[in-house]
């Protein structure tokens, strides 16, 4: 994986590599949505291919991990912002287990790995 400075150049690379899609997720939700195209992705719809995390310097709501998602069922490639630390989702959904699965939560560190307890 690459490294990045900040959100911002991870997002404009992704877009560059055809990660065009804007992607949302909602505390509790069960997909994630690309609503420009009315599309709902559930946990078995789309891969983690990369992920980026993000820290503030003093400002714990800059604390972010840009995922680097696909779909071959709905062929496309998107990028999703999702906080973590303190303003994280705190959701038990399936879409949240997907997006804390061992290829991510492996590289997190301390606190922010998340746990059976609460993954």
């Amino acid at each position: 994986m690459k490294n990045y400075e900040t959100l911002v150049d991870a997002t404009n690379d992704l877009l560059k590599r055809g990660y065009t899609a804007n992607l949302s997720f909602e505390d509790g939700a069960d997909t994630i949505q690309d609503k420009s195209q009315n599309i709902e992705l559930g946990a078995d719809d789309f891969e983690v291919d990369e992920f980026y995390r993000f820290e503030g310097p003093s400002n714990p709501s800059d604390m972010a991990i840009v995922y680097a998602i696909s779909s071959t069922r709905y062929n496309l490639k998107g990028a999703l912002v999702d906080a973590y630390g303190t303003y994280a989702n705190n959701s038990s959904s399936a879409i949240e287990a997907k997006l804390h699965h061992h290829q991510v939560s492996d590289n997190l560190k301390g606190t922010d790995r998340p746990t059976a307890d609460n993954a």
